[in-house]
């Protein structure tokens, strides 16, 4: 019966590891990170979970006779904010896995 004992700690790993997960997801929920653009004149926020939670536009950078500069200097902010929440999460998961990648976790 010593197999059934192995599967018992597999599955009392499996339930830790889950756990963990929940927790990590409740701490990136809680994460704040922040894309810029233009030098800091665009700024965007966004959680752990790739919500933004705020936008920033100085009003120095408003020029209605050219709103697509302005809408590109969002989409840098965005994606920059992306960029970092993704290496956030990264980072957080790799702890996790202890530095194992597994496709769909750390990835």
């Amino acid at each position: 019966m010593k197999g059934l004992g192995n599967i018992g700690n597999l599955f009392a790993q499996a339930k830790q590891m889950q756990q963990k997960m929940a927790d990590i997801q409740a701490e990136l929920e809680r994460e704040s990170v922040t894309g810029s653009a233009g030098g800091g004149m665009v700024q965007v926020t966004m959680n752990g979970k790739q919500k933004i939670t705020a936008i920033k536009i100085e009003p120095d950078i408003v020029d209605p006779s050219d709103l697509s500069m302005l809408e590109d200097l969002i989409v840098v902010a965005v994606n920059e904010a992306q960029d970092r929440v993704q290496e956030v999460v990264k980072e957080r998961m790799t702890s996790l896995t202890g530095g194992i990648d597994i496709p769909g976790i750390t990835s």
